[in-house]
Parts: C-alpha cells; sequence; structure tokens
C-alpha cells in the first residue's frame, strides 16, 4: 500500500493539489482545534503532456445552484443511463451523445485516472457565430485592422519602429527628477483595451525606469531632495502620496479585471521605482512583476524572453481571462484564497462566512494564468458535533476552470478530489500522519503575508507563533512542564522549522529592505507552487567538496567550511559561496595547472548546477560569485541559522564552523523556547 508520501506526490502530480491534512476531521469543533486550516495549493493549469484535452463540452449537473460537472465520484446507473451528482445528489439523464456509454464503454470524465480532464469548447471566446456578425461589425472590423495586425505581418515595420526609438532629449534640471506621467499612461493603455478587445485576452507591458513624478499616480515629487517614501515613512504616517496613488492603482486594476486583461510591471532603476503603490496592477490582474537594476543587463533581457517561452506543442506558457470556480460537498463551505486574482463576488451554499484571505464567494478572476500559477484555498468544514458523518464517508472538492487558451481556444479544466472523514476523538493518530507539513507550512505563510498587507509586522509574527505553539501543544507528546520530554511526529518534525526561517524572511521582515522590495517578493510568494515558495522560505544549501559527490547541508553556519564551496538557491538569488581555503587556491590560480585538474572541476561543479536552475526560473535569480571574507557574503550568513555567533564562538566543545555576528536568536534557542511555552501548565 503507497505511503502517505507518495499518495500525497501521486496528486500532486495528477491534479495539482497539495492539501493540509489529507484526513478530514468530521465536524467544525474538531477541525478548529488542528490549529492548521483544512486548505490546498490549487496549480489550475499543471503542466501534463500526457492530458490531451477532450473535443467536447462537459457534461453538467441540471440542478441551478449547483451545475457540478461529471467525474469519476458521481454514482452512475448504466442501463437507465442516469448519473447522481455526488455534491448535491440530484439525479441527471446523460445526453443523448452518450447513448452508447456501459460499465465497459465509459467515457474518459468517469475514469479515476482523469480526476483532472481538459475540454476545448467549441465556440470561441466572446465570440459569435459568423452568421451574427452584422454589416455594422464588419466595417467596424475593417477600420481596426488597418491599426491591428497579426505580428508575423508587421514584423519587420515593427522592429524598425523599435529601432529609431530614441531616449526623450527634454533635460532634466539638475536636482530635479525626469517628470513621468505613469497613472496617464496606464488609464490610456488600460482604456484602450477596455475599448477594442473587452473580455479577450490582452495584457499591458508597463516598462518603467523610475517613480511617476507627476499628474495622477504620482509617488514622489520631482525634486531630488525629496527621498521617495520609506518603511519608516510609512510607520509615522509620513508618506503623503502614497494613500492617494495605491487608490489610483486599484482602481486601474480593477478595470483592467473586469475586462480579463492583466498588466505586466518592468522596473529597473537603482531607487525604488513606486512598486508599492503600483503592486495592485498585478497581484490583482495575474501579470508578471520584475525588478532589477538596468534594462540592458542579460539578467533582465533573458527574463523578459522567458515570458514568451512556449510548451511542448509551442505554444506560449500563458492564458488569459480564467475564471476559477469551487465546489463542495455539503460538509465544507469554502473561506477564500490568497493568489493573483480578484473576487467576482458569486455567494453560494458553499460559500463560508468565515473569511480568509480574498473570500465571500466561490468564483474568482484570474486574467492571466501561467502553468505555475496556484492559489492557495481555504476551507471550513461546517458538520456539526452531534451530526456525525457515516462511517467511509467521503468529502469532495471540484474545482472548475474556465480559460482562453494562447491558441485562443477557449477551455474548461476540472479537477475533482476526494478525502475521507475520521473521527477527530478516536483517530487523530490517523488525522496527525496525514499532515502535509511542507503545504501546511506554505499554507499559513501565505495567511501571514496577506496579514502583513494590513497588520504591524510585531502582530503577524505573534499570530503566527500562537499558531504554532497551539500545534505543538496539540500533537507534540510531552510530560506537564517537562521542555525535554517533548516530541513531535515524523509528519510535524520539520514544521517548527519552517515557521522559523519564515519568521527571518523578507515576506514578514521589512527590515534592510526597501517598501518595493518587500512588494516584489511578496507578489512572487503568493503566486509560486509549493516547490519554489518551501525555497522562498527555508533556501536550499549545497556543499561541494574533496569529500564526495555534491549533497545539500543544512542551512546552518556549521556547514561554512575552509575547504567547502556551498550553493545557496533562495529563489531570487543564487549564491556560489568559496571558503576560505578554497578562495586562496583559486586566487593563487591552481585551477590553470595541469596537475590540479580535480580542483578546477571542483570549481565547475556549482557552476553548472547554478546553470540548470537559470534554465527554469522565472523570474531568473540574481547570480552571485563570493568568498569568505567578501562583501557579497552577506547574503548567505543573512540565511544561515547562526548556530554560531560571536557571543558563543569560544564556547567549550564548539564545533567547526562561521560564526555570524548577529543578535538573532538560533534554531536551537527557538526550539527550546517553543517546547518550553508548549509544556507549560499555565498555557
Amino acid at each position: 500500500m503507497a505511503t502517505y508520501q507518495e499518495f500525497i506526490q501521486q496528486n500532486e502530480d495528477r491534479d495539482g493539489v497539495r492539501f493540509s491534512w489529507n484526513l478530514w476531521p468530521s465536524s467544525r469543533l474538531e477541525a478548529t482545534r488542528l490549529v492548521a486550516p483544512v486548505s490546498c495549493l490549487f496549480t489550475p493549469l499543471k503542466e501534463r503532456p500526457d492530458l490531451p484535452p477532450v473535443q467536447y463540452e462537459p457534461v453538467l449537473c441540471s440542478r441551478a445552484n449547483c451545475k457540478a460537472v461529471l467525474n469519476p465520484l458521481c454514482q452512475v446507473d448504466f442501463r437507465a443511463k442516469i448519473w447522481a451528482c455526488n455534491f448535491c445528489f440530484q439525479r441527471n439523464p446523460f445526453p443523448p451523445s452518450y447513448a452508447g456509454i456501459s460499465e465497459v464503454n465509459q467515457p474518459a470524465e468517469l475514469m479515476p485516472q482523469f480526476s483532472t480532464i481538459e475540454y476545448i469548447v467549441q465556440e470561441m471566446l466572446g465570440l459569435m457565430k459568423p452568421s451574427l456578425i452584422s454589416s455594422a461589425n464588419v466595417c467596424l472590423c475593417f477600420l481596426i485592422s488597418r491599426f491591428l495586425q497579426p505580428v508575423h505581418r508587421v514584423d519587420m515595420n515593427l522592429t524598425d519602429l523599435l529601432g529609431e526609438l530614441q531616449r526623450d532629449p527634454w533635460p532634466v534640471p539638475q536636482g530635479k527628477r525626469p517628470l513621468r506621467s505613469t497613472g496617464v499612461a496606464l488609464t490610456v493603455a488600460v482604456g484602450l483595451l477596455e475599448g477594442t478587445f473587452p473580455n479577450t485576452g490582452a495584457r499591458v507591458m508597463l516598462f518603467i525606469g523610475g517613480p511617476p513624478t507627476q499628474g495622477p499616480g504620482m509617488v514622489v515629487g520631482d525634486e531630488l531632495k525629496t527621498p521617495i517614501r520609506s518603511w519608516h515613512d510609512i510607520q509615522k504616517d509620513n508618506a503623503r502620496h502614497l494613500k492617494k496613488a495605491t487608490k489610483y492603482y486599484e482602481a486601474l486594476a480593477n478595470r483592467s479585471a473586469v475586462n480579463g486583461h492583466n498588466i505586466d510591471i518592468y522596473a529597473c532603476a537603482l531607487d525604488q521605482t513606486g512598486l508599492l503603490e503600483m503592486k495592485c496592477l498585478s497581484n490583482l490582474t495575474g501579470g508578471h512583476i520584475v525588478m532589477g537594476d538596468s534594462f540592458n543587463t542579460s539578467l533582465f533581457k533573458q527574463t523578459f524572453q522567458r515570458v514568451f517561452s512556449k510548451d511542448y506543442n509551442g505554444d506560449f506558457r500563458m492564458a488569459f481571462g480564467g475564471v476559477l470556480e469551487v465546489k463542495t460537498s455539503r460538509e465544507l463551505k469554502v473561506c477564500g484564497t490568497i493568489g493573483p486574482c480578484v473576487s467576482l463576488n458569486s455567494k453560494g451554499s458553499c460559500v463560508s462566512e468565515n473569511e480568509m484571505g480574498i473570500g465571500g464567494t466561490s468564483q474568482w478572476k484570474v486574467c492571466s494564468l501561467t502553468p505555475s500559477t496556484t492559489l492557495g484555498i481555504y476551507f471550513e468544514v461546517v458538520n456539526q458535533h452531534n451530526a456525525p458523518v457515516p462511517q467511509g464517508g467521503r468529502g469532495a472538492v471540484q474545482f472548475v476552470t474556465q480559460y482562453q487558451h494562447s491558441n485562443t481556444q477557449k477551455r474548461i479544466r476540472v479537477t475533482t478530489i476526494a478525502r475521507n472523514w475520521a473521527d477527530a476523538q478516536s483517530q487523530i493518530q490517523h488525522i496527525e500522519s496525514s499532515f502535509d507539513q511542507e503545504a501546511a507550512a506554505v499554507l499559513m505563510a501565505r495567511l501571514g503575508v496577506f496579514r502583513a498587507e494590513s497588520e504591524e509586522g510585531p502582530d503577524v509574527l505573534r499570530w503566527l507563533d500562537r499558531q504554532l505553539i497551539r500545534l505543538c501543544q496539540k500533537f507534540g507528546q510531552f510530560n506537564k512542564d517537562d521542555p525535554s520530554s517533548f516530541k513531535l511526529s515524523e509528519s510535524l518534525s520539520l514544521y517548527p522549522q519552517f515557521m522559523f526561517h519564515l519568521r527571518r524572511s523578507p515576506f514578514l521582515q521589512v527590515f534592510n529592505n526597501s517598501p518595493d522590495e518587500s512588494s516584489y517578493y511578496r507578489h512572487h510568494f503568493v503566486r509560486q507552487d509549493l516547490t519554489q515558495s518551501l525555497i522562498m522560505i527555508q533556501p536550499i544549501l549545497y556543499s561541494y567538496s574533496f569529500h564526495g559527490p555534491p549533497e545539500p547541508v543544512l542551512l546552518d553556519s556549521s556547514s561554512i567550511l575552509p575547504d567547502r564551496i556551498l550553493l545557496m538557491d533562495t529563489f531570487f538569488q543564487l549564491v556560489i559561496y568559496h571558503g576560505e581555503t578554497i578562495a586562496q587556491w583559486r586566487k593563487a590560480g591552481y585551477q590553470e595547472m595541469a596537475e590540479y585538474e580535480n580542483f578546477k572541476q571542483l570549481l565547475q561543479a556549482p557552476l553548472d548546477d547554478a546553470q540548470e536552475i537559470l534554465q527554469t526560473r522565472f523570474p531568473m535569480p540574481r547570480y552571485i560569485d563570493t568568498e569568505h571574507g567578501g562583501s557579497q557574503a552577506r547574503f548567505l550568513l543573512s540565511k544561515v541559522n547562526p548556530s554560531q555567533t560571536h557571543n558563543n564562538l569560544y564556547a567549550w566543545g564548539q564545533e567547526t564552523g562561521a560564526p555570524i555576528l548577529t543578535d538573532d536568536v538560533s534554531l536551537q534557542v527557538f526550539m527550546d523556547h517553543l517546547k518550553k511555552l508548549a509544556v507549560s501548565s499555565s498555557a
């Protein structure tokens, strides 16, 4: 029988779903006692080369307030040609085209391996049949076609026009910033698309080399002596343009989202460009945010090219005008979602009053989707404690994603999953072993980041700490008031470590980051899949030495040794760090000597691995090559667990490693404190 880990991995590979709990408590009371909510990470367009779309329409439940799609969990009477909806139990006749179905001749959507299935809908999105187009519309199309042409027809002209673009010759007075009317330019772009292509896939690409300095949406004045707002200014309510500019861009983002258009922001400058105020343009419409030092760097150019990457069929890896609907069985309700989307305010019987993230709806608009776009979806168990679920009962969730494919087809992807209910009083150990600590860590982190947008940083950290302590009290094994007896099972053992690194991450700590940088980091965190999100929370560290093949090592100061090369992947940066001895050998040029070929290979190994990561990551991470004592070694030193600091450097029995000059607590101190609080009888 498959282990839970194998079951979780199979579900992620097949359906793009990772649940925090894979056995669900059968009552609302027991679910709240689990601390971590029943929730999931869902990747609507997860790449499945083995899943060709089917060329027919989905069969829907006939009940007006249900409309669930036929799926493998439905009960089917092949003789009577009737199927029962597994969400509302409505009995529905099959359409005439299904007349030939039987136990041995089933359509794909009834087979268990097609828990995820994709349909190509015949009528294209928003387009009428040719016979319905009036002569007036034909004239209008003719007029528009003078200005809008397929790119292959105007390729040369477009290249020539772009080549002729010149830097604005208008002089910028000394002590002044260039005048930028970014807000007006965006309004024009959004208005043009709104008028010409409503409800059709389109993207606005905004390239900015500095902050908006005039007109609506201005972020800072044109006087250089007035610095752009900092976190300190925001906390002191000293950022005079912040609220007005944010409100302006939010209104633009909502206008764009209504029409299914997305807005990308490419910001390249050495100072802040106003991403804090403009982030909603991309966050609400599913657009990209790319941040760099200059448009001329190869880092930016390669990142921009990656926006137009193609899949195994030669189609762009982008989809437009997505609408995600979540349907649940009657014991569950949807609390909300966290990700690059806007609410469609679709109130239904499966919508919870308890909101988490963007709630109060069971439908969301996701204007732009890529194969990695991932949403965090939160649920509430509403079954009452005194009304038990029948033995062997299962709860079900259906995700219906409608979108416009990059080849202009309208498609509907349907994913239907089920999990068993469990009585938390008699089966608490089974529920505990079904805990997916990686998914739960990312889902709790998303809740923390969502709160950080509207709450004070220390309040968010206190909330995260309280949740962690409660989880440890619920599932830890310990004797009262004896911290040394505290123990967590294997399914929860890494969770406190994730929370430790999350507390230190740039998503929750704004110290040493500008408001623009914080907005950029948070933007990417709430849209990436589980693997990339975990790398952001707890970076991966690989060690290269003469003692054996490359191996992952602890993200700890004890891993920094003189005879090692370290490769750290934080998602946003790739850091190659050469230990003291390695750095000295490299400076001496040993790698150039024939007799030290093995040293040359050792230096090359992390470069090759870094190149492999650079090939697939979007946006491309910043590449940093540093060594012991180098100024850029700070990128590594700020991320590792400071188990050795200047305070305990000379402690008896201290292992070798690099001491970190910091007052931050180490993971060991954090865990000791957590154990003390978890076992306390006064807690």
